[in-house]
């Protein structure tokens, strides 16, 4: 019995061997097409979007080609797919050949004339203040780029199915439909306008964080989930209290705090220049400051544009501390 998942497909059963005149038979280029297609996106129903066709399309195509091989090539998942050994060692050997033949033919990118562009995705904050920046060469030097913001996890589930090329997530994905590479860590700090600083005076290192009660407290979430993990990492007890304000991004939440609005938990990256200008003063320093890690993701699989390529890369080249 086939149970089918939200990418339309049907639960795969194992093909049946090839036939004698199979085996000897040249693999149907649009088949493999459509192969490199799903490989690529992550999922039947991406793959349709990109080439032009229905789901039911790409869904018949590949399983003719799984028979026509006499291997199943990808595995059904909740969401979208996952290409099996074989569909990897099928994908190495005749993804560039067929990527030559579009371009020669004028199907390729290269043959448009016209570079295809990067679509990117990842918060805000982060994606403003340090990764655009950093691929401001790239973009001098002919790169297009298309940028998406967004929480992680809706995100991911986007590029899985094929909306975007890499994505910039706060935690590594689940599953293993997507590859996660560290690009950097993020160190929180606890900060408030010099006012602030001044009026509680050192208190808060050497009486606790209760003395914070009377400072507004101003954070990105009603659930405060930065500061939460600073009170449980460094205090080492839970946060009970709600924010005076909240704001749906960490540069609005600067902002306010610059302002004298009250104090916060905020990435140093985001905050260096105001903490080194004086804008900002810290009210606790730590020698174990919580941490967090931010993964570079895209689809399994070499990218069809090269560009893409290019922008992991340099962006990988940063290291951990950038």
């Amino acid at each position: 019995m086939n149970h089918r998942n939200p990418d339309g497909q049907g639960a795969a059963s194992d093909p049946p061997p090839p036939s004698s005149s199979a085996r000897s038979s040249p693999l149907d280029l649009n088949l493999v097409r459509t192969f490199l297609a799903v490989y690529r996106s992550g999922s039947f129903t991406a793959a349709g979007q990109l080439l032009g066709i229905s789901q039911p399309t790409v869904t018949a195509q590949v399983r003719t080609l799984e028979r026509q091989a006499g291997r199943e090539l990808f595995a059904r998942l909740p969401r979208g797919v996952a290409p099996t050994e074989y569909a990897h060692d099928l994908a190495a050997r005749v993804m560039d050949p067929l990527d030559a033949l579009m371009a020669a033919t004028g199907h390729g990118p290269a043959a448009e004339g016209a570079a295809t562009p990067v679509h990117l995705a990842g918060p805000a904050e982060l994606l403003c203040t340090r990764v655009l920046p950093a691929l401001a060469p790239l973009v001098a030097d002919g790169v297009q780029l298309r940028v998406t913001t967004g929480l992680t996890e809706p995100l991911l589930d986007e590029l899985r199915a094929g909306r975007h090329d890499l994505a910039i997530a706060t935690s590594r994905p689940r599953g293993r439909t997507l590859t996660a590479v560290p690009l950097l860590d993020e160190e929180f700090v606890l900060v408030a306008a010099p006012a602030w600083a001044e009026r509680l005076d050192g208190r808060v290192t050497t009486e606790g964080p209760g003395v914070l009660h009377t400072v507004p407290l101003v954070t990105y979430a009603e659930d405060l989930p930065i500061a939460r993990r600073y009170w449980r990492h460094v205090f080492g007890r839970r946060l009970t209290r709600r924010a005076a304000v909240t704001v749906p991004d960490l540069r609005g939440v600067l902002a306010a705090v610059a302002a004298g609005a009250g104090f916060s938990v905020l990435p140093r990256y985001l905050c260096q220049d105001e903490l080194a200008s004086g804008a900002l003063v810290t009210l606790h320093e730590t020698d174990d400051p919580p941490i967090n890690t931010a993964y570079l993701v895209q689809r399994p699989g070499l990218p069809a544009n090269p560009h893409t390529t290019r922008v992991r890369d340099h962006l990988l080249r940063l290291g951990p501390s950038w």
